[in-house]
């Protein structure tokens, strides 16, 4: 099979979310539609002890949220469809961030009651910023929440993006009869379903149909014929073109943990979702069709099987085809590896791949080769551009509480870093060793990583940091200067970059103005021009 007919049977795409709107039961039950699992388990909660098949690290499975992105596989209705559920929670921002740079399109979950939240509009502020497509699923509508028409209106000022319903509701909470089906004209009506795949789709081609008042009811039916007019009155046709421009978001409603308008989601995202895309280098754009192969790591991964020490590398291929123990040119070593046990996902477990195509995400098994960002390709020199590290917002010093498991605390520390959980700073002297974070989860994630995964104790010390900021400068007197005045703020990332940790916005502000020939970097993309 050609390539270009890889390329087109494959759908990548990101979950996103605010917490607790059901990102990760969605995922499940688009996994059950595609066959890749038997049965629905639930995120745990006081009743339910099973967790969530995306859900795999132990301290996700405690605390019923997702904290590292997963990558799941499945095929459906000709289409290889891959996954990325993204943790929702905001102090894992960045490694979202991370994953919707190896996605072409995406799934917005929104809950009914709450409506689009803070978090929501920070993801969505990503996706407007690359044109990403976003197709949003309005969820939970087994129970009461806002108005439907309310919410299209809120998601149109909020998220700024025009929006037009696919999928309408009958009702909603105790009320909730169905969905019609508004794209294809057929009507779905509602059997609380959590574990198996509901089917009783029946075909009304035309809302006048007599039958629709048996179906659901005559209030609920003249209410829809009501409520389907407005929208057709309302929002313009659906257009494909302009949802891949990122321009407008197609709606649906349902209930995924009842299994409910899932599968006109998922039906209708592989009919109009994009194929995979090219991705921007920092010599030209590289498109999917390209025969030369090359992809870049978005994530890294330890401690994936806790019985093996093992460190994968997920890799987002953008061109050519990826073949197993084949030599590939690591730019940023500048040196040639060969990879005899390429994996694809589903969750935690792995199968081994002879190949792969553009869209599809590999692991890699690495020994400590791989950063995020990284590029791998048949010889070119050229580094896929836009996955930068953040400035942190929260700083503790890492103490260790037993010296004797030293190196495995320096071991741990290093490797969580490297998945890009937080960011590591040395302070001289003394080697101390400064964590900056998004937000205050990430300490206790990685405390109770260090813990159970590499066998060391610590505590983390508060450290009233500002903000972390990159330094370069060509005025190398200049820059000895600051280093004398600043000597208590100066510190090293792990890669051996200057940094100056600001204790406030009005400090950071005077050394720009003192030191005019340095440059205070908000982002790690400056690493980049440097290769």
């Amino acid at each position: 099979m050609s390539i270009a007919s890889e390329i087109e049977k494959r759908r990548t795409f990101g979950i996103i979310s605010h917490p607790d709107a059901g990102k990760t039961t969605l995922t499940e039950k688009l996994l059950l539609f595609g066959g890749a699992i038997q049965s629905a388990g639930a995120v745990k909660n006081n009743k339910i002890k099973k967790t969530a098949t995306s859900d795999f690290m132990e301290i996700e499975k405690q605390r019923g949220i997702s904290v590292a992105t997963s990558v799941m596989a499945f095929h459906y209705s000709g289409k290889q469809i891959n996954i990325l559920d993204t943790p929702g929670h905001k102090d894992f921002a960045e490694d979202t961030f991370r994953t919707l740079t190896a996605v072409d399109s995406v799934i917005l979950v929104v809950d009914v009651a709450n409506g689009v939240e803070a978090q929501t509009e920070r993801l969505m502020e990503v996706c407007r910023m690359r044109n990403t497509p976003v197709i949003i699923f309005i969820n939970k509508l087994d129970r009461d929440g806002k108005e439907s028409f309310d919410l299209l209106d809120e998601l149109e000022s909020k998220l700024n993006i025009r929006v037009r319903p696919l999928t309408w509701p009958i009702g909603m909470g105790d009320r909730f009869k169905g969905v019609y089906n508004l794209y294809r004209e057929n009507l779905n009506l509602f059997q609380g379903n959590k574990t198996g795949i509901s089917d009783e789709i029946v075909p009304i081609q035309d809302l006048s149909d007599p039958q629709l008042d048996e179906l659901v009811g005559e209030e609920p039916a003249a209410e829809l014929r009501e409520e389907v007019e407005m929208i057709e009155g309302v929002y313009d046709p659906f257009n494909q073109d302009e949802y891949l421009a990122g321009e407008l978001a197609p709606v649906f409603f349902g209930s995924a943990m009842n299994n409910f308008g899932v599968q006109e989601l998922l039906d209708t995202f592989c009919e109009i979702s994009p194929a995979p895309r090219g991705r921007e280098t920092d010599l030209r754009k590289i498109e999917p069709t390209d025969s030369k192969f090359s992809g870049f790591v978005f994530k890294i991964h330890a401690n994936l099987d806790p019985k093996h020490r093992d460190r994968i590398a997920f890799l987002r291929i953008v061109s050519g085809k990826f073949e197993r123990n084949t030599f590939y040119k690591h730019v940023r070593l500048d040196k040639k590896m060969k990879f005899p046990n390429p994996t694809s996902f589903m969750a935690q477990d792995k199968s081994v791949i002879d190949e792969a195509y553009p869209g599809d995400v590999i692991g890699l098994y690495d020994s400590g080769n791989f950063k995020i960002g990284d590029t791998l390709n048949e010889g070119e020199n050229f580094m896929f551009k836009g996955i930068p590290s953040f400035s942190p917002e929260m700083f503790m010093e890492l103490e260790n509480q037993d010296p004797m498991k030293s190196k495995q605390l320096d071991k741990g520390i290093r490797q969580l870093m490297d998945e890009g959980v937080a960011q590591l700073f040395i302070q001289q002297p003394g080697n101390r060793k400064i964590v900056g974070t998004v937000g205050q989860l990430q300490f206790e994630v990685i405390n109770y990583r260090l813990e159970h995964e590499y066998g060391a104790k610590c505590r983390f010390v508060p450290k009233n940091f500002f903000k972390a900021c990159w330094i370069t400068t060509d005025n190398e007197e200049q820059l000895e200067e600051f280093k004398r005045a600043k000597t208590r703020y100066i510190a090293k990332d792990k890669e051996d970059n200057l940094v100056f940790l600001a204790e406030t916005q009005f400090l950071l502000t005077m050394a720009e103005q003192d030191y005019p020939d340095i440059t205070f970097h908000k982002t790690s993309e400056f690493k980049l021009e440097q290769v």
